[in-house]
Order: structure tokens, then sequence, then C-alpha cells
């Protein structure tokens, strides 16, 4: 969801950051159900086979 904390964390991969924005085929949506496949901007370098996890407080 728009506003949600995430961290992202690879092989050489390891930050966290606030989603913005997020689209779903090209349009921009302010929530994703699990499972949807979705677009979003990030300020590092992410690669395949790095791993996305939201952070909960």
């Amino acid at each position: 969801k728009v506003g949600d904390t995430i961290h992202i964390k690879g092989h050489t991969t390891d930050f966290e950051q606030e989603i913005e924005s997020m689209q779903i085929e090209n349009e921009p949506v302010k929530e994703a159900k699990s499972g949807d496949s979705i677009g979003i901007k990030v300020k590092e370098r992410v690669r395949p086979h790095d791993l996305v996890y939201k952070v909960i407080e």
C-alpha cells in the first residue's frame, strides 16, 4: 500500500524505503493484494532474486 515501508534485501542489496507510488499494468493504484504484479519506484538498484519485505512496526 502506498505509504508502507518496505525492506529490500539480497546478496549485495539491503535498504528500506517508503512506497511513494505504485502501478499495476502502468495504471497508478493505492494498494495491491497478495500475488499482484506491481511496479514501484526504488531509490537504489534492485537485482534479480532480491527479496521484498513489508516492514511492520
